[in-house]
């Protein structure tokens, strides 16, 4: 196990600034002008459903982690429980939700750059594809930004929000909420908190890198749960503020780049480029960042044979076949899918998994402390539900590809694995 006292390189600040620029970093970028469409006035509500979840599920991942004191994640928890079977199958959709959410920073990554100049939808996708294609080649090569850079990225990118939110709440107007609108029922609260979730996804990269944490026992569990109160403060007064200066209306009408429109209504031509800079360098780093952690847990997984060999092997000390697998097809996604159905798809794969890690928790909490993850666990699944319900009446084929490749994934990988095993006993590594 872990020693608390780890000499890795990640002290509380930079723990506290990558978890929050992992759920800031590019969730409510797309996801404010989602959930506005879905819960009107009762947004910041759906935020705090969310988070609620979030933190139950934050408790539930940094307590594992220090319990077993191993980098992994959700596949490594299930795998110290003997759930190998399980671990793999979910190993292989937390990998298509990564996939998904790069699609989804890389389309706001498009939408907010393209939107600055007014290019058209051709740009907009070619932006999209060279985001990705940029920082495939750069992960390849095996630059890595330091861990100032991206201190210094989520810093802009949190005074941007703030700033937003402030200027929001100067100019306000409780009818702006619902200007143009139906006024939505308070029920509609947890409805929005189904289709933005991938929002708060961020802070479980943090436990892929749990053995670089300066004494992580220590610190990883109250850095955390600040950090997720602090984005659960940002989101609601960013989903409030933003409303006030573009209107409800503007802000589902152009959901691809609200926080651009808010911007632009605060502070003219000056808010479009500072928004714009902080959306392109957080929806980057949050692309950069995912790439990385999900190509490495290919690898770890692979290790454990449940990817095929070539899924392990390294270049610059990257795993580059899953580094360009998993940057291809969210590039591809980017440029062909939909906004609201890639947030919700991925809100549905990280419910799903969340849901797992509260479950793996109850073993090893403290009874009094139990509650925290029945809270999770009750909450997940009332939004697993309503999820379901919505992408059938709305997106019934995404949902219907989606439920083929999970089904495929738990019936077609044991069969896969047998192949992987027998291949990498018959053929050495290189």
């Amino acid at each position: 196990m872990a020693n608390s006292k780890s000499s890795g390189s990640l002290g509380w600040a930079s723990v506290w600034a990558l978890a929050a620029g992992g759920m800031v970093g590019g969730g409510i970028y797309t996801a404010l002008g989602v959930v506005v469409s879905v819960a009107g006035q009762w947004t910041w509500l759906s935020f705090l459903i969310s988070g609620l979840i979030a933190a139950s599920s934050a408790y539930c991942y940094v307590s594992l982690a220090n319990k077993f004191g191993e980098s992994g994640g959700a596949f490594t928890y299930l795998r110290e429980i003997n759930k190998n079977g399980t671990a793999g199958s979910l190993s292989w959709l937390l990998l298509l939700g990564y996939v998904l959410t790069m699609a989804v920073y890389a389309f706001a990554f498009g939408h907010y750059l393209s939107f600055s100049f007014n290019g058209g939808p051709w740009v907009t996708r070619i932006l999209a594809l060279g985001i990705m294609a940029t920082l495939i080649g750069l992960n390849l090569a095996g630059v890595k930004k330091t861990k100032k850079v991206e201190i210094a990225i989520v810093s802009l990118n949190l005074l941007a929000l703030i700033g937003l939110a402030v200027f929001g709440f100067m100019q306000w107007d409780s009818l702006k909420l619902i200007s143009g609108l139906e006024p939505r029922p308070v029920w509609s609260a947890p409805i929005g908190a189904a289709s933005i979730f991938m929002a708060y996804e961020g802070f479980q990269l943090l436990t892929y890198e749990y053995k670089e944490i300066r004494k992580p026992k220590k610190i990883l569990k109250p850095t955390i749960m600040l950090a997720l109160l602090f984005v659960i403060l940002i989101y609601i007064a960013v989903a409030i503020g933003a409303v006030m200066l573009a209107g409800a209306l503007s802000i589902i009408s152009q959901k691809q780049v609200s926080l651009s429109v808010a911007a632009q209504n605060a502070l003219g031509t000056p808010g479009l480029i500072i928004m714009t800079v902080a959306a392109v360098f957080a929806t980057a780093a949050a692309i950069n960042s995912t790439l990385f952690s999900s190509a490495n847990l290919s690898k770890r997984v692979a290790e454990d044979k449940e990817l095929p060999g070539l899924f392990r092997k390294t270049r610059n000390d990257v795993p580059y076949a899953a580094v360009i697998l998993l940057g291809i097809l969210s590039a591809v996604l980017a440029i062909i899918g939909k906004l609201s159905s890639l947030v919700e798809a991925a809100s549905l794969i990280f419910l799903i998994t969340f849901s797992t890690v509260n479950i793996i928790a109850l073993r090893y909490l403290d009874d009094s402390k139990k509650w925290i993850s029945y809270v999770g666990i009750v909450l997940a699944a009332i939004i697993i539900i309503i999820l379901l319900i919505r992408l059938a009446t709305v997106a019934p084929i995404q949902l219907g590809i989606l439920a083929f490749l999970s089904l495929f994934i738990i019936i077609g990988r044991p069969a896969m694995v047998s192949s992987f095993s027998s291949k990498n006993k018959s053929k050495p590594d290189e």
